[in-house]
């Protein structure tokens, strides 16, 4: 079992203890929600860590689209409940990069290939974006990932 599908079997008995309704409720959810994807496919699959926090990524963002449509709809305590599962669920995500951050790794990723003799040029756009992107992975904007690399090797 992966560590983060393994905190939040943890997090379920801790919120049983604590009484909290809507957190053991959501994490509850979440895990039902990793084993339907996990025994969907014609042979079952355990998801790593990786697929997991995209699955939350996910979850969270459905739960803020929701809670948007309550809010338009004046349903201010159904958006509530949905904003509460949202920060329960974005507790086991990833700290977030900033785009210093994340301009830091870029250039780190490039003097790296440059040291390796590397001539780097639009064309290499490719062998730039792997590291990074194994790097930030699910903590920052892909695209966005894309425009400062791209702006780099300009």
């Amino acid at each position: 079992m992966t560590m983060l599908k393994e905190r939040l079997h943890a997090d379920v008995v801790a919120h049983m203890k604590d009484g909290n309704k809507v957190a053991l409720t959501t994490v509850r959810n979440v895990l039902g929600e990793i084993e339907t994807r996990e025994k969907s496919g014609k042979t079952p699959v355990e998801l790593d860590d990786a697929q997991i926090t995209a699955l939350l990524q996910k979850e969270a963002a459905k739960r803020h689209d929701t809670a948007r449509i309550y809010t338009e709809a004046g349903e201010k305590d159904h958006a509530a409940a949905e904003i509460a599962e949202a920060d329960v669920i974005e507790a086991y995500l990833p700290r977030p990069l900033t785009a210093a951050e994340v301009e830091a790794i870029v250039d780190e990723a490039i003097e790296e290939l440059k040291s390796g003799g590397a001539e780097l040029s639009m064309r290499q756009m490719g062998a730039v974006m792997k590291p990074v992107t194994a790097k930030v992975a699910g903590r920052f904007d892909g695209k966005a990932v894309s425009d400062i690399v791209r702006s780099r090797l300009a």
